[in-house]
């Protein structure tokens, strides 16, 4: 397969060449984060130098679509990972095993198998990190953008359902990512 660089490269440069730029959230810095941890979740779960390369290419296609449309963004992004993966040497096979993992971090999430699990993991890993409060004011921004009506109040109470509802898949998350969310959940509760 052609390096992870250049397939790293091109994707960065379709989405900040073609991204609004009021996605404050969904952007390539989001991408590039969701690629690390993969690879770190991947580390922790035991997977394979294939599983791991997949997962990363994974990663860096997951949220391309939203360069076409904000609903349903995961299909379009398997559209454009069909369109450019062969460019990159990935086989038909592996391209359905990408998508597959691209269509897991649809919310509400439902993988079907561990690689599946990891992305869905890594796309919202960042819930049980302390930078939940400030990455989700990023989202807030954007959704704000997106449908002007949502109050901050509104949002507060859509991220303590969401928060409620969430789940890790993986060992790894569940260990050292859960206990932060929960803080992060109960901090929200607190102040709303």
């Amino acid at each position: 397969m052609q390096s992870n660089a250049a397939m790293k490269a091109f994707v960065v440069n379709l989405l900040n060449d073609n991204l609004p730029l009021f996605y404050s959230y969904h952007n390539y810095e989001h991408t590039l984060y969701v690629a690390d941890k993969v690879l770190e979740i991947a580390r922790h779960e035991d997977c394979s130098e294939t599983e791991t390369e997949l997962l990363y290419a994974a990663a860096l296609w997951h949220d391309t679509g939203y360069i076409s449309t904000y609903r349903n963004h995961e299909e379009e992004g398997c559209m454009l990972a069909r369109r450019h993966l062969p460019e990159y040497n990935y086989s038909p096979g592996e391209i359905n095993t990408i998508c597959g993992m691209i269509m897991a971090t649809r919310v509400p999430q439902s993988p079907k198998n561990k690689l599946e699990e990891i992305i869905a993991d890594a796309d919202l890993e960042y819930l049980g990190t302390e930078n939940a409060g400030p990455l989700a004011e990023l989202f807030f921004l954007e959704l704000q953008h997106l449908t002007p009506s949502v109050t901050k109040s509104e949002w507060d109470r859509m991220q303590v359902a969401f928060l409620q509802k969430h789940r890790y898949f993986t060992a790894y998350c569940r260990q050292y990512k859960e206990p932060l969310k929960q803080a992060y959940l109960a901090t929200l509760i607190k102040e709303h």
